[in-house]
């Protein structure tokens, strides 16, 4: 039999005996005391984690209040700001929207079309099934039908989508609408976008006939829809059905356009806002990109080709202020392969750019026949962005990973564009109806940008204010804040390499101030210098540099002075002496001081002129101590 011997935990024992509370031996067996230890073992581990949670808890509870203590203010004014702007877009959506029924009514002549292509002719073609091998230039359609004789528009206008391609449009036998031939015949672009031609009402029940030319290989694969709208509603329902990029497009332009001016003054303070610029450029380019690619331009009365001009322009410019901005997160890394592969593709995206713009101007190539060649070097970029942005990852800083956020953000919404492109403009349909999904992934990638680049210049800005500080503490006396003799030493050395200046050197010393520091104390004795270094900062400061050399001797050294500009000053010199202690009741200041200049010796070494101005300052002092017998030794 086994008993708790004394200091052992109660429950817990070997086969055996327990001893109960009553001091009686109580026999159990073996699987008794397992069970029992168990259970002690559980209790224990459950208390020790239940106080080890609570703990945890109540830290964690401390940590996020002391958060929203520091930082709640900023939280809520984001979350303010936040909820303001998405309200007020949802009420400018709401204003626009709210006719849209009303505006969008129109008359489809989508259906009953004789289509000609190459000497084959299609009947009762619908041109939503209609698709067709890519055009070649020079290709021509002619295509015709009956128009409806019972539509309510009384003022209409025929909506007719083009992609490089000329029109013609008869009704009856007259021809009625004429575009982009002469431009077609000199070679030169003639543009993508939507056409509006007045439709007036006796048109009704005639025979409508267009001719399309193409002006570009591989322009298109399908005949886009006709839409007749009442005049004033054209144009209306046109902005309706693109207001996501409308409002983000002049956005983009505005903030652009705007931070773009302000940044070129600033640069010409600081090149550290460089940054800045390469972002709004690429605001601007994107802003006019969106404004053009979804036709928004034509509601000024832009020309179609001049519209499709500025968009390509736009969008070849658009990647050149990003790899600017990138340059600098590409020499943080070290690796000599992804430096290589980063200026490859700049050289080769700016001599691309300088080309097909060469090439456009002349009429030999147009921007729409390099335009696949643009989106897969803008793919290229995108996805050398992200590895940049990936690498970078391992500095483990938030804003990297923001970054890398900001850029497969963008990365998604320019896939979608491309792949409801190339949809649209070969397969004839894009089965996702949202429009201007890059344009949005783009402004959210700007704001990252300048997230970015505002917390790098803070951080910067605190770097300099921290060396500035460090650099003020070595060349700063901490009693008077003059320079100390740190600086002044090194200042005299400049002056002494410049041969030719005129200067002077001015050397002062305290009288009394042992006595001060001995009878009143050195609280007393440090007001006394503190006075005299604000007298001489008062009265020389403006003329050079003043500092204090060491315990109670001050020094000025001063450029370019005349003989009768020293009298002067020290003139006004003795005056703010006097006014000093008419000011501070019993400080008794008194200042010994001598000065000797170059045009007055001839001497050029400012070791020998500063020697001269202390033997000077030490004739004033002994002057001093005969006047004042009080006085004692050089103090």
């Amino acid at each position: 039999m086994v008993v708790f011997k004394k200091g052992e935990r109660r429950g817990l024992c070997r086969e055996g005996s327990v001893k109960n509370h009553s001091k009686e031996t109580t026999n159990v067996s073996k699987n008794d005391c397992r069970f029992i230890y168990e259970k002690c073992k559980s209790s224990i581990f459950q208390y020790y984690l239940s106080r080890k949670n609570a703990a945890w808890g109540i830290t964690m509870i401390e940590k996020i209040w002391g958060f929203l203590k520091k930082k709640g203010l900023k939280i809520l004014w984001i979350a303010y700001v936040s909820i303001s702007v998405i309200l007020t877009i949802r009420f400018a959506d709401r204003l626009l929207v709210k006719d849209y029924e009303s505006i969008s009514k129109c008359l489809f002549l989508d259906k009953h079309w004789n289509i000609i292509y190459h000497d084959t002719f299609h009947q009762n073609v619908s041109l939503g099934d209609f698709v067709f091998d890519k055009v070649k230039t020079g290709d021509r359609i002619v295509m015709q039908r009956a128009l409806p004789d019972d539509w309510e528009m009384k003022e209409g206008m025929l909506r007719l989508g083009i992609r490089h391609t000329a029109v013609k449009m008869y009704i009856g036998d007259s021809l009625v609408y004429e575009y982009g031939f002469d431009r077609a015949e000199k070679n030169k672009t003639v543009g993508s976008g939507y056409l509006f031609i007045d439709f007036p009402d006796h048109y009704k029940g005639k025979k409508m006939k267009l001719e399309l030319c193409a002006s570009e290989n591989e322009a298109f694969t399908q005949i886009d829809n006709l839409r007749i709208y009442e005049w004033k509603n054209a144009y209306r329902a046109l902005l309706t059905e693109n207001r996501i990029p409308m409002f983000v497009g002049v956005f983009l332009l505005i903030f652009g356009l705007s931070t773009l001016i302000i940044t070129m003054f600033a640069m010409l303070v600081s090149r550290k806002y460089a940054r800045i610029f390469c972002i709004s450029s690429f605001s601007v380019c994107m802003g006019l990109w969106t404004l053009c690619n979804y036709d928004i331009l034509l509601v000024f009365s832009i020309p179609l080709y001049s519209k499709s001009l500025i968009e390509y322009l736009a969008l070849y410019l658009l990647p050149v202020p990003l790899l600017v901005y990138m340059d600098g997160n590409v020499k943080n890394l070290d690796n000599k392969v992804l430096k290589i592969v980063f200026k490859v593709l700049f050289a080769v995206q700016l001599i691309f750019d300088f080309v097909v713009i060469g090439l456009h101007t002349k009429d030999i190539v147009h921007c729409a026949a390099a335009l696949p060649y643009q989106q897969a070097l803008i793919v290229c970029h995108l996805v050398l962005f992200t590895v940049i942005v990936i690498l970078n990852l391992k500095t483990k800083n938030f804003l990297n990973r923001l970054y890398l956020v900001g850029m497969l953000i963008m990365l998604g919404c320019v896939g979608y564009d491309l792949y409801g492109y190339y949809m649209e403009r070969y397969n004839g349909n894009f089965s996702v109806g949202i429009k201007g999904i890059s344009a949005l992934g783009m402004m959210v990638f700007i704001f990252i940008l300048i997230i970015e680049f505002y917390m790098e210049l803070s951080y910067k800005m605190m770097q300099e204010a921290e060396r500035n500080s460090l650099i003020k503490s070595a060349y700063t006396d901490e009693l008077t804040q003059l320079h100390n003799r740190r600086y002044c030493s090194e200042h005299m050395q400049q002056i002494n390499e410049d041969q030719t200046a005129e200067y002077t050197v001015v050397c002062f010393d305290l009288n009394n101030l042992k006595v001060v520091n001995d009878t009143l104390g050195h609280a007393q004795g440090d007001m006394l210098i503190k006075s005299a270094a604000e007298v001489i900062e008062t009265s020389f400061g403006r003329m050079g540099v003043v500092g204090r050399m060491g315990g109670d001797e001050f020094i000025a050294i001063l450029k370019n002075t005349s003989k009768g500009g020293m009298d002067e000053v020290i003139r006004q010199f003795q005056e703010n002496i006097k006014k000093k202690n008419q000011e501070v009741k019993g400080l008794n200041l008194a200042i010994a001081y001598g000065y000797a200049s170059s045009f007055e010796t001839g001497e050029k070494g400012v070791e020998k002129l500063y020697q001269e101005a202390d033997d000077r300052m030490y004739e004033n002092k002994q002057q001093y101590k005969k006047e004042h017998p009080d006085a004692r030794g050089r103090q």
